[in-house]
């Protein structure tokens, strides 16, 4: 093999590894004796095990962020459209990358807000935000709750998208199906949003 090649047979390798494992479960020995060579060689191209790591993550992130900004970039798509192109985003990059998704979203728990995945989710609400915005103002709602309701969208879908990854064969949920019912529950709950919402179970706090 080339030097090049090498490279990218042992980041092939360790994607898997680590999408199985993680991090801390998946030795530098493992790695090498999957790829056939020789543990000098892993720290030769990576520096080690958390080099290795940084790469395949890197590549999963730009991956994924780049599927998805190009999705939500339409030209010209209505607000409902860029919903679904979004949402096909990442269903496409889980069913193309499961390895890399796997090991994207163990790192986005609850408790680490730094997580790959969930800075993903994090930079994709951001720009839904405009769009939520502009939709919000046509519809006589409050602009500024935009950021919000943009969270909870991209959340509803990234969680989703997590659940069907481990249930699709299970349940036999196609994507399409996948992708109609998530579109459903936010297009549709989107549309029906209430100016000045208010709980059933507590009083408003100025009363």
């Amino acid at each position: 093999m080339t030097r090049n090649e090498r490279r990218e047979q042992l980041i092939d390798v360790a994607r898997a590894l680590f999408a199985e494992r993680g991090l801390d479960g998946t030795s530098v020995e493992e790695i090498a004796s999957h790829a056939g060579v020789s543990k000098p060689v892993i720290y030769e191209h990576f520096g080690g095990k958390e080099g290795l790591y940084a790469v395949v993550v890197d590549r999963e992130v730009r991956t994924l962020h780049d599927a998805i900004h190009a999705a939500i970039t339409t030209p010209k798509a209505t607000p409902r459209t860029l919903i679904e192109l979004g949402t096909l985003a990442l269903l496409d990059y889980i069913d193309d990358h499961p390895n890399g998704f796997r090991i994207l979203s163990r790192d986005s728990s609850a408790t680490s807000p730094e997580g790959s995945f969930a800075t993903i989710l994090s930079d994709v609400a951001s720009r839904v935000e405009d769009l939520l915005a502009d939709e919000f103002t046509k519809r006589s709602l409050n602009p500024a709750s935009a950021p919000l309701y943009s969270q909870m969208l991209v959340g509803l879908v990234g969680l989703a998208g997590q659940w069907w990854m481990d249930t699709r064969d299970e349940l036999g949920l196609a994507k399409p199906v996948m992708a109609a019912h998530l579109v459903n529950l936010a297009w549709y709950g989107m549309r029906n949003l209430r100016p000045d919402p208010k709980l059933l179970t507590h009083p408003p706090e100025n009363a």
